[in-house]
């Protein structure tokens, strides 16, 4: 026996009052108890019982120890409730992370409606334009929309989004539509950038490549979209990003056959499937949303803004 099973040993050998009725209860012989109890006796250095012909029990020492024995072996009893009890049923905190515009818009709902059959699951969301380590700052899911490195961590790819090039329609109206990507050359543009740099050149199928004139650089995609709505010049971005704006005709999809092949979007988490419940069962809520959102399929980007079938 290990010394939790010897310690488990002793305190039905305490309760039962003897080895053998402590031996069934235990699933093994009374000779086995009984070397169990002097290798303790052995270790300790104390006499725990005293024996006879018609009887067990406890000496001072052993009341003393059987006093702290008991505290320790039941709250590791509920310890080992908690954790199967965590593997089995959904419960406790759970740490959910996603780019920040995405998160807002189509991450949130899902974890509301999650919360709303899930009573007894907290969630912590953390939506933010960085790459976001899960082990080391405590997450245990995170929505990553890029191709995914080799790692140690499980993912479900739940859809791809198309990389556009948009404008408004008085834009398109004043400068021309863009036909190709060396036209960009004469055409004013909103880039992104995390900083001061200007943004590299834009890339584009079969290695074709696009330098507009960047008259507003931002680190803020709402803000280039929104500046594009203003006609300021044309702007790229994923489709989620602007999804709204083409449904409701305030911007234009342009240069869309030489659209670079669409971006994976994936949920991943650490574990597997010996994950937690709380996160097997929000990977799995998740996942059944997000891959019937049209605009992860390519599709409900608004009507005349040259819809095509994902490619890769």
């Amino acid at each position: 026996m290990d010394y939790l099973d010897t310690l488990r040993c002793f305190v039905t050998v305490a309760d039962a009052g003897g080895f053998a009725v402590a031996g069934r209860r235990l699933g093994c012989s009374a000779t086995a108890v009984t070397r169990a109890i002097a290798a303790l006796e052995a270790r300790l250095g104390v006499l725990l019982f005293q024996r006879s012909t018609r009887m067990v029990r406890l000496t001072e020492a052993g009341e003393r120890f059987l006093q702290d024995c008991r505290p320790i072996l039941n709250d590791l009893h509920e310890a080992e409730q908690a954790a199967s009890g965590a593997q089995a049923e959904a419960q406790g905190l759970l740490s959910v992370t996603a780019p920040q515009m995405f998160g807002i818009q189509h991450v949130a709902p899902i974890v509301q409606g999650f919360l709303q059959a899930q009573p007894r699951v907290q969630v912590r969301t953390l939506f933010v334009n960085r790459l976001v380590h899960l082990l080391d700052e405590g997450m245990d899911v995170a929505i990553r929309i890029a191709p995914l490195p080799d790692s140690g961590l499980t993912a479900v790819q739940v859809g791809a989004l198309r990389r556009l090039v948009v404008a408004s329609p008085a834009y398109l109206a004043q400068h021309g539509r863009p036909r190709h990507p060396a036209d960009l050359s004469n055409h004013c543009a909103i880039g992104f950038a995390f900083d001061a740099r200007t943004p590299a050149p834009w890339k584009f199928r079969d290695g074709a490549t696009g330098q507009p004139q960047f008259t507003w650089i931002s680190n803020s995609n709402e803000v280039d979209i929104a500046a594009a709505e203003a006609g300021i010049g044309l702007t790229r971005c994923l489709a989620y990003q602007a999804a709204a704006s083409l449904r409701a005709g305030r911007l234009r999809i342009v240069l869309a056959e030489h659209e670079l092949p669409p971006v994976p979007v994936h949920i991943v988490y650490p574990a597997g499937r010996r994950a937690p419940a709380k996160v097997r069962a929000f990977v799995e809520w998740a996942r059944e949303r997000l891959s019937k959102e049209p605009v992860l399929n390519g599709r409900g980007l608004g009507r005349g803004n040259a819809l095509l079938p994902m490619t890769s």
